[in-house]
């Protein structure tokens, strides 16, 4: 625990005009990112008697070891400034809300020759619009069946798509009047457009109109005595009101507008967002966090705010945004929501009227998810905490690890040897700061090659000695450690030095291995000959779940029932399934390899253009250099080395029975 006296700024260092500030712990890690109107009142706060601090303020400034700050000319770039940095540093003292899962929105990719409607998940991409985001997956795929009637729009994958072209036949939808079926000529790229823009204007609010035409298109159909049209027409408003009708009008004057909500208590806080458009609810999203700040509503509010809108632009940002408090001050938050959306955004707390009625709705979204939340996770807080305490206990140390880094060794019978470090933060798992290895075969001067023996022991010596010293290095580059590097960290400082610790700069309290008695000597091994002695060590191994410790003959066997050892377990199968993916995946890299590989200076796209020009490499085999030549984007010289590299790894001749004339082995496809 620091004394926060030990790096206060002195009197007249911190400027008294607009800013951000990072306190950082001792290992350089920034845990906490504000923002002020004044630097010098804010921080100066956080210097005052620690008995009259909030205890989670207490705590960060305890915990901190230096603090920084950078000035701004407005309240405006403060607020960009500190969303920019509460991203990028992720400081666990801030308030962060994460979505318990990717919420899926209606996608329609217009940036697309022929567009298409689908669910989508994860960020935004270019070309695409957006409708929602909804609860449920299947609640879009209900509203999309009914609107494929009235607009048939393609709905299939790139394949499926692709495939129908080639045999002149739609799939099913196109059959059932599901599709315009562009992929045969039904209709034309324009056309099938017109469709996909009426869709979007339709799931956009704009329904009125369109319904109404609908509705004299079909008077007049009936009028002509057309009554099948007619009929068709009928059952096509009936499905667009059914469809409407799972998005009930609750704001009169077809406002664009998103409601929050903020339900809390001394410990968490859960926010519900309600997407209102066209005077619909169009779409809703949840978050919970923990309070790890001291803050009110007003701030939560605007932490809320910050990560809903800073990636969004333009219409994405709604005209009205509806909160239970304001922020203190409001006026940057409402400038910085404009220049988002670039036309004018009112910020405010609903008074009266539907909009207070709907708020109240969304604030009881808010408490029960809250309630949920609280029921779901009541032991798993405690249940974590014993977990750790008694992992402490039995390995005798000094305090709970916090931070846990796992690392397991793969392979498929010593080929494609790889390795992964999973990390675990208060019990949970940390992915961002997940890391993969590729095993050189180098330990220390030593080449080892590794054949079809197992060899994981080398390997594990291996991982966790790049581990460090990369940690030592990072800790060197940041003013940690002072000197220079010793031998054994192989020098390796990053050529570019900013004041941004990354990747292996935190070390971990507790470093676990997948494995028994010498993977754990191994493991030890490194961290000595880098004079690394403040990390523990210990292995799990599978046949019994025994834990090993270094120098201990006989392992440590924890209860069956015990949350320590599940605990270890969840992390030992977190690493071995990360290194198990990206084993496979490198295998099925070296299975996909082709002749074409095997070119020098040959890259993906001129690769493609070769397969496109011949249709197979069977025929760009048997081509002369001249016709290589035609293909574009090869020139002379790399087609020479195309037809040289190819003959080289052609396969040899079928063998043919010379009494029949059969040829027993297949020819090249």
């Amino acid at each position: 625990m620091a004394d926060p006296s030990s790096y206060r700024p002195k009197p007249g260092q911190i400027p008294d005009s607009p800013g951000v500030y990072r306190f950082r712990d001792e290992h350089g890690r920034v845990i906490y990112v504000g923002k002020a109107k004044s630097l010098r009142q804010r921080l100066s706060s956080y210097f005052q008697d620690l008995a009259g601090l909030h205890p989670r303020t207490r705590t960060m400034v305890t915990t901190a070891a230096s603090v920084e700050w950078t000035v701004v000319s407005t309240e405006v770039e403060a607020l960009q400034l500190e969303y920019s940095w509460i991203k990028e540093y992720d400081p666990r003292f801030n308030v962060k809300y994460r979505d318990d899962k990717s919420y899926p929105s209606l996608a329609v990719t217009m940036g697309e020759e022929f567009p298409r409607v689908q669910v989508m998940r994860g960020p935004k991409k270019k070309g695409v619009r957006y409708f929602g985001p909804y609860a449920h997956a299947w609640a879009i795929r209900e509203t999309v069946d009914l609107m494929l009637r009235v607009f048939p729009v393609r709905t299939c994958s790139a394949g499926v798509f692709k495939r129908s072209a080639q045999i002149g036949r739609p799939c099913l939808l196109g059959y059932i009047g599901k599709c315009s079926a562009p992929c045969v000529g039904r209709v034309t790229a324009e056309e099938h457009r017109e469709l996909a823009e009426e869709f979007c204007d339709f799931m956009a609010g704009r329904t009125g109109a369109y319904i109404r035409r609908l509705e004299r298109q079909m008077h007049d159909a009936a009028e002509e005595m057309e009554y099948e049209k007619a009929a068709r027409l009928r059952d096509d408003i009936e499905a667009l009101r059914r469809a409407l009708e799972k998005n009930a009008v609750v704001l009169a004057d077809a406002t664009d507008a998103d409601l929050i909500a903020v339900a809390e208590d001394e410990l968490e806080a859960a926010v519900q967002i309600f997407h209102v458009r066209g005077g619909r609810v169009r779409g809703q999203r949840g978050w919970v966090t923990d309070k790890v700040e001291a803050v009110d509503t007003a701030g939560l509010v605007e932490h809320a705010l910050q990560q809903l809108y800073g990636e969004e632009s333009g219409d994405a940002v709604p005209k009205e945004v509806l909160v239970p408090a304001l922020p203190e001050p409001s006026g940057p938050v409402v400038q910085w929501l404009t220049e988002r959306r670039g036309a004018r955004v009112d910020l405010r707390i609903p008074q009266r009227g539907d909009k207070k009625d709907l708020m109240a709705t969304v604030q009881r979204n808010a408490q029960q998810a809250l309630v949920l939340h609280k029921t779901k996770r009541a032991s798993d807080l405690t249940t974590r905490s014993r977990a750790l305490e008694e992992i402490a206990e039995a390995l005798g140390l000094d305090s709970a690890p916090l931070r846990i880094e796992c690392f397991d060794v793969s392979h498929l019978q010593g080929q494609d040897v790889v390795a992964s470090m999973v990390v675990f933060e208060d019990g949970l798992a940390r992915k961002s700061e997940y890391r993969r290895f590729q095993i050189k075969g180098r330990v220390g001067d030593t080449q080892v090659w590794h054949g079809t023996g197992q060899d994981d022991v080398r390997s594990m010596h291996e991982v966790v000695g790049r581990r460090f010293r990369r940690y030592l290095a990072e800790s060197l580059k940041t003013g940690e450690l002072t000197g220079e590097l010793t031998q054994e960290t192989d020098g390796e400082v990053p050529a570019e030095a900013d004041d941004r610790p990354k990747r292996f700069a935190y070390p971990p309290q507790l470093v676990v291995v997948d494995g028994g008695k010498p993977q754990v000597a191994a493991a030890k091994r490194a961290l000595d000959e880098l004079g690394v002695t403040d990390v523990a060590v210990c292995g799990l191994a599978k046949r019994l779940e025994e834990v090993w410790l270094p120098d201990d003959d006989d392992p440590v066997v924890l209860p069956r029932t015990s949350e320590g050892l599940y605990l270890l377990q969840r992390v030992r199968d977190e690493a071995h399934r990360f290194a198990i993916s990206y084993q496979r995946s490198k295998r099925t890299k070296t299975l996909k390899a082709g002749p074409l590989d095997t070119v020098p200076g040959l890259g993906s796209t001129r690769k493609q253009a070769l397969l496109k020009h011949f249709g197979s490499v069977k025929r760009l085999r048997a081509a002369t250099v001249e016709q290589i030549c035609e293909t574009p984007g090869i020139g002379r010289k790399t087609a020479e080395t195309i037809a040289a590299a190819l003959a080289a790894a052609a396969p040899p001749a079928p063998a043919v029975n010379t009494a029949t004339g059969e040829i027993m082995d297949d020819a090249e496809e």
